[in-house]
Parts: C-alpha cells; sequence; structure tokens
C-alpha cells in the first residue's frame, strides 16, 4: 500500500507540472510573478484543469490508503485500480477524450467508495 501512496504522489507531481513543461512558449511568463495573464494552448489548460482535479481526490485517497494500512484492512486492488483509472482519467483529460473521462471519474470514486465501505 505504501508504494501505491508514493505512485499517487508521483502521479500527482506530474500533473502539477505537466502544464509547465507543456507551456514552455510562456517561459518568461512562467518565472516570472505572473502578474497578468497569457494565452495558453488548449492542451495547457486540460492539463491545468487535471491537475486540480487530482487534488480533489488525491487526500480522500490518502486517508483511506492510510487507515486501511493503520486498521490493517486489505485495501491494495481497491487502491490500485483507483491509482490506474486515476492514470487513465489524467491521458483522456489531456486528449480530449470526453465520455471515457467521465467513466474514469466514476470508477475512481467507485474505489475511494469502496475503499471507505471496507473500512467499516
Amino acid at each position: 500500500m505504501i508504494t501505491l501512496i508514493l505512485l499517487a504522489l508521483l502521479l500527482t507531481f506530474i500533473q502539477l507540472m505537466t502544464p509547465a513543461v507543456l507551456n514552455v512558449k510562456n517561459l518568461e511568463f512562467l518565472i516570472s510573478n505572473r502578474e497578468g495573464s497569457v494565452d495558453e494552448a488548449p492542451v495547457v489548460g486540460r492539463a491545468r484543469r487535471a491537475g486540480s482535479n487530482i487534488l480533489e481526490s488525491l487526500p480522500a485517497f490518502l486517508a483511506l490508503a492510510i487507515l486501511s494500512i493503520v486498521l490493517e484492512v486489505e485495501n491494495y486492488n481497491l487502491a490500485m485500480f483507483w491509482l490506474g483509472s486515476r492514470v487513465l482519467y489524467y491521458f483522456t483529460y489531456i486528449f480530449g477524450i470526453l465520455y471515457l473521462r467521465t467513466i474514469l471519474w466514476i470508477v475512481s470514486i467507485f474505489c475511494l467508495f469502496s475503499m471507505a465501505v471496507a473500512l467499516l
């Protein structure tokens, strides 16, 4: 489970850094105080929104994963499915694949819900 927690944190870091990597043409703006605004490609906006989305889901995952360790509840497979669905969600978000992205989001929420139920 600790490995999955670390991988989830790595995924979050990658998602938060992706907009900067994809927005290299605005490097001067990125290293400035970021006053004002800059035009960015649609893929950069999607990457930014995907990064924001993981920040909403990650705290629940971390809490459930840590509780699973402390309470010795077997939630490894659900945590692995959550992580896998979040990785796929990230790519479908960046590439703009609408319906599959929504299905993957629902799968990730179902995994979190199932992890919580297993703790009861």
